[in-house]
């Protein structure tokens, strides 16, 4: 099955379920025992295993091309889960500098404090990664388009390094979307998302996803047996149905973000814009070869600095000013104040992520009506 097909068919039950052309949601924690044997085989909602968890796992292997599939509480859930059935005390992780600031925080407090070190690289420069690396680093992991300066790493030179030392990776591909880029393609371990984002896409859940090898995300599944983060049956019909128009609103959301971007670009009021769609931005040649488009992100600087860009936020009538991404709303935030919050402000200043930098999700508005709200703004 071609790509479309796979959103609407793969997984689905078969024969269906009483004959119902949606995968009906099996609200319930407790299913007859049919002497499956080992505790993580037993058929109960928590250990991920329902009905509508095992359809969305297999429709997320065939979108994502990997063995297995997951879903999780969250994108949290997701990369936690996954880092710690990898990772434990005494062992090294090796990631890129500029991440999502909940992924931050887990990586330099949580993992810090189970006696996990990690040593942050910039994965844009391949000769560096050798002096980050120790007797017992474990993994390296990454984002396919970082949040939120939309940057586009050396994804294929972390693969190579990986492999040639042992190492798991993992990737964060939340921003790209298996519509856009499919990693494991390119020869990651995990793939992981915040499906609340774009897999989703309705502004309406909050889950996480992983998918991998059968034996990876099986282990990932142990973890977040124990640890509980499993995702609501009612989440799980909500996030099938999203999957659903995945392709539609991705593409959409695609050429909008660049029409967007381009005319930012252009501005007198702007000066900077981040976005991998823009023959000037540093990831453009990689996001050319990799993937079907740029993504619905984009980050900017207007000219007048902090000041600018809240008096920019709160002249918006169409778009809103909220955290989070991926749905139908165009959503604009400054990441110092939701995002990337948790960040030291001296860390954000390094990585460029500055008072004045602008996070654009680019919803399924009109293009046209977007333009004028962000002109209008801008003035």
């Amino acid at each position: 099955m071609r790509f479309s097909t796979k959103l609407i068919h793969a997984g689905e039950p078969e024969p269906r379920i009483g004959g119902a052309l949606a995968l009906p949601i099996f609200q319930t924690s407790t299913f007859e025992h049919a002497g499956r044997s080992g505790y993580h085989e037993v058929k109960y909602a928590r250990l991920s295993n329902t009905p509508n968890h095992d359809a969305l796992g297999a429709k997320l292997a065939a979108l994502e091309g990997t063995e297995a599939g997951l879903v999780t509480a969250s994108g949290m859930a997701a990369i936690s889960a996954a880092l710690l059935a990898t990772l434990g005390a005494g062992d090294h992780l090796i990631a890129h500098e500029s991440l999502y600031g909940g992924t931050h925080g887990l990586l330099t407090q949580d993992l810090a404090a189970l006696g996990v070190e990690v040593t942050f690289v910039d994965a844009n420069r391949p000769e560096t990664f050798a002096a980050a690396l120790r007797p017992k680093t474990r993994a390296f992991y990454v984002e396919a388009i970082t949040n939120p300066l939309l940057q586009v790493v050396d994804l294929d030179a972390v693969v190579a390094f990986a492999r040639a030392h042992g190492l798991t990776t993992f990737i964060d591909s939340t921003l790209a979307t298996p519509v856009n880029f499919r990693p494991a393609e390119r020869g990651f371990d995990l793939v992981l998302h915040s499906a609340t984002k774009y897999l989703n896409g309705h502004t309406d859940v909050v889950a996480g996803a992983v998918a991998g090898s059968a034996a990876g995300v099986a282990n990932v599944k142990k973890k977040l047996d124990h640890f509980g983060g499993s995702l609501d049956p009612h989440a799980c019909f909500l996030l099938a149905r999203g999957l659903k128009t995945l392709e539609l609103r991705v593409e959409r959301q695609n050429r909008t973000a660049l029409a967007v971007a381009e005319h930012l670009s252009r501005h007198a009021a702007v000066a900077e814009v981040f976005y991998p769609g823009l023959p000037g931005h540093a990831g453009y040649a990689r996001a050319e070869a990799w993937f079907r488009g740029a993504g619905g992100m984009l980050s900017f600087r207007p000219a007048g600095g902090a000041g600018a860009a809240e008096r920019f936020l709160a002249a918006l009538r169409l778009a809103t000013s909220a955290p989070s991404l991926g749905g139908p709303e165009t959503l604009v935030t400054r990441p110092v104040t939701t995002s990337h919050a948790g960040v030291p402000a001296d860390e954000r200043a390094r990585l460029g992520i500055g008072d004045d930098l602008v996070r654009v999700s680019i919803g399924l508005e009109a293009v046209e009506d977007l333009l004028e709200d962000f002109e209008r703004a801008l003035g």
